[in-house]
């Protein structure tokens, strides 16, 4: 059975898609410029290079929610090119620092963390933009795209922003990336969003639980959102023990720490690529169970290096990672869309965001806290038990029994 469509995306799609490789690059080579610049520069340890990490994480937590209400409430377009523009600014202020001799810890955490309010409201009006911009049948194809310009930007951005920093310092690679925020904001302007009828004023707070409401209510959106919370909290705990264990169990080095780290990468672009002709020949409801019970193989992969600590087994578990889960990604995002009238595209994908996000940290605690209690191996074993879960709760839905997409969302917001 056919789910995605053959038919040539339009025009504005593709300056959308161009903004989004763009965006998604300087994203990528500035988070992996600024714990260089703090390492390599200011010579920060691990506390440092710690709350930049938080600095760059928590307004995802914090700022999902508020984003997905503006981008309802206003022009998704002019939502993006704030943030945009919001990232570029960031990005020449690191810059004319780092050259001017000012830049420090405390300043990238405040940057890094004005940056990121730009990427979370990037991330949320984009995927709300798309139904607006091609046909229903296109949603597959058109989310492929995009999928595949953000597994590009995170396989190529931090090796190119690394080999930017060892050749010339770390000044090339946030002029680069200022290029292409610019680049970013050009394929924007462009853009020619379609109207939408302006939504009536009341309060926040309703607004929030009309997007809350129908993710409760939709039988078909509840499971996608619980698999998410899932897959995220196992992964973060799986993430918050893999590094000290590699090196202390299967005996990596540095360089093979991030051998490993990168195969992930690798395994996002080939699963982006195949992502157009599984859709082809899967039924929709297969598709959205690839990524869930790949992601179960790859956890197990991963715990069989406790038996048979063999690096090989952890980059097959990280490449499984990479290219599994992208299908999924894929999958429901095109769901969302269909079954999310348009109205509430940006709150529901907040919600979804945010989701995620307070899923993390959570997952990384519990990581560290049986880790010390258990042990590095117990961390591996829970992981695998909540990849487990995950699909679970995806194989017990009705999902697995979708032949097609349903039908799309007839209602509006009121």
């Amino acid at each position: 059975m056919q789910t995605a469509s053959d038919t040539p995306l339009p025009p504005q799609f593709h300056r959308l898609a161009w903004a989004n490789l763009a965006a998604q690059s300087a994203e990528q080579i500035s988070l992996a410029a600024v714990p260089l610049v703090a390492v390599l520069t200011l010579g920060a340890g691990a506390g440092a290079t710690g709350l930049l990490a938080a600095a760059q994480t928590l307004p995802f937590l914090l700022l999902s929610i508020p984003a997905g209400l503006l981008a309802d409430r206003g022009s998704r377009q002019g939502l993006m090119l704030g943030a945009e523009g919001v990232r570029a600014l960031v990005l020449l202020l690191m810059l004319l620092a780092l050259v001017g001799g000012q830049i420090s810890v405390p300043l990238l955490a405040l940057l890094g963390f004005i940056g990121a309010s730009g990427t979370v409201a990037f991330s949320v009006a984009a995927p709300s933009l798309v139904p607006a911009l091609v046909p229903r049948e296109a949603l597959p194809a058109a989310n492929s795209r995009l999928e595949l310009a953000r597994s590009l930007a995170f396989a190529a951005g931090p090796a190119l922003a690394g080999a930017l920093v060892a050749w010339a310092g770390a000044a090339p690679a946030f002029v680069l990336a200022i290029l292409l925020s610019g680049l970013a904001l050009q394929c924007l302007r462009g853009l020619r969003e379609p109207p939408r009828a302006a939504l009536p004023a009341r309060r926040v707070w309703r607004d929030l639980a009309e997007g809350a409401a129908l993710l409760h209510r939709e039988p078909l959106l509840r499971p996608i959102l619980w698999t998410t919370v899932v897959w995220n909290l196992a992964w973060f705990v799986m993430q918050a023990a893999y590094v000290p264990y590699a090196v202390h169990s299967l005996g990596l080095s540095a360089s093979g720490v991030g051998g490993t780290l990168a195969v992930y990468g690798a395994g996002m672009v080939l699963g982006a690529l195949l992502v157009p002709r599984l859709f082809k020949r899967l039924p929709f409801g297969m598709a959205l169970l690839v990524g869930p019970v790949v992601s179960v193989l790859a956890a197990c992969l991963m715990a069989a290096t406790i038996w048979w600590p063999r690096p090989a087994l952890a980059a097959a578990s990280f490449f499984l990672f990479g290219a599994g889960p992208v299908l999924w990604t894929v999958a429901q995002t095109t769901l969302r869309q269909t079954l999310t009238p348009g109205p509430l595209l940006g709150r529901v994908s907040a919600l979804f965001m945010t989701a995620s996000a307070g899923a993390r940290p959570l997952g990384a605690t519990l990581g560290a806290l049986v880790g010390m209690q258990w042990g590095l191996e117990a961390c591996l074993l829970l992981a695998a038990a909540g990849f487990v879960l995950q699909a679970l709760v995806i194989v017990l839905s009705p999902l697995p029994a979708l032949q097609t997409l349903p039908p799309v969302a007839l209602q509006s917001a009121s």
